[in-house]
Parts: structure tokens; C-alpha cells; sequence
């Protein structure tokens, strides 16, 4: 595959895209953005720079991003399948297994036989709860950085499109 440079201002889109091999943020950042023709790459590019917001806002609190959204996910939907719960999150079997074995073994996870005995209902221990609740504040300020960031409009705006997203492909 050969790239033809795109003349731009400062550069051709290939010197933005791959000219900087530094992980540092860069102050004109934006400006090095292109929209690629591909919503999964735009996708992408998003969830990882958003996914380093929150994963660097979690730290102090000793949990990852994917940590933190099932602890937030058994928090509000207590006494869940595995099944629903992978549904919900829109993960599959092999890595919601993975990520919550990490809970249990530190002893965030408890699960309970359901009434039909084949599928375990899962929820937070106490322990799982007091993570919860510790983590809670470093969240909400990786949120309120996002929101602000976004202004409150177009926070509206993506919340409502990553949903209609999600939703359309679940439908298809």
C-alpha cells in the first residue's frame, strides 16, 4: 500500500498521522486530526483517546477503565447474568470472563446459582462495593472533564449517537 501525501498547511496527513512517535500530548493535537473515510478507524481513534481520559482519572483509585464499567454495570444491575451482562456492555463472552475473574480475584465479584442453576447471577461483594464507591469521584471528574470539553450540546450529541450506533448494529 503506498500513500499519496494530501497537501495540507502543515503537512501532508501522512506526516499527522504518523509523524509524532511521541504518546505525549501535543497542544495543536486537534488540528492533526483528519476524518478518515472509515467509521470504524474515527471510532477507534475516539474510544482510545477517551479510554486514556478515564484510564489516567482512575489510577489514584487503583482500577482500569474496563474495571471500573462492570463495577458500575453489577452497581446498577445487581443479581445479573453473564449473559445479559455481556449484552449490556456489548462485550464478548471471552473477554467479559477474563475481566471479571480479575474482580473475583480481588474479591470485587460474587456469583450466585440463579433459579435456573445453569446461570450465575453476578454483583458486587462489599469489598466490590467500597471499590465502587472510591472510584466513583475520580469517574465523575473524567466525565466532567469530557463535558466540559464537548460543552454541554454536543456532550448530548455523542451520548445520543454512540447509542443510536450501538442500537442500529444490535438491530441489524
Amino acid at each position: 500500500m503506498s500513500l499519496t501525501p494530501y497537501p495540507r498547511e502543515d503537512g501532508c496527513i501522512y506526516t499527522c498521522l504518523v509523524g509524532s512517535k511521541s504518546r505525549e500530548p501535543r497542544p495543536d493535537r486537534a488540528a492533526t486530526f483528519v476524518r478518515l473515510p472509515c467509521a470504524c478507524a474515527n471510532l477507534r481513534r475516539t474510544t482510545r483517546l477517551v479510554t486514556q481520559l478515564y484510564e489516567q482519572a482512575l489510577r489514584p483509585a487503583g482500577v482500569t477503565a474496563p474495571q471500573f464499567t462492570l463495577l458500575q454495570a453489577l452497581e446498577l444491575a445487581p443479581a445479573i447474568s453473564q449473559k445479559k451482562l455481556a449484552g449490556l456492555l456489548g462485550t464478548d463472552s471471552t473477554t467479559l470472563t477474563r475481566t471479571l475473574a480479575l474482580l473475583r480475584k480481588r474479591g470485587w465479584l460474587r456469583a450466585e446459582p440463579g433459579a435456573d442453576r445453569r446461570a450465575l447471577r453476578l454483583g458486587l461483594t462489599q469489598s466490590g462495593e467500597k471499590q465502587y464507591e472510591r472510584a466513583l469521584p475520580y469517574w465523575q471528574s473524567a466525565q466532567r472533564h469530557l463535558k466540559r470539553a464537548l460543552g454541554e450540546v454536543n456532550w448530548k450529541k455523542m451520548t445520543d449517537a454512540v447509542v443510536h450506533v450501538a442500537e442500529a448494529i444490535q438491530r441489524s
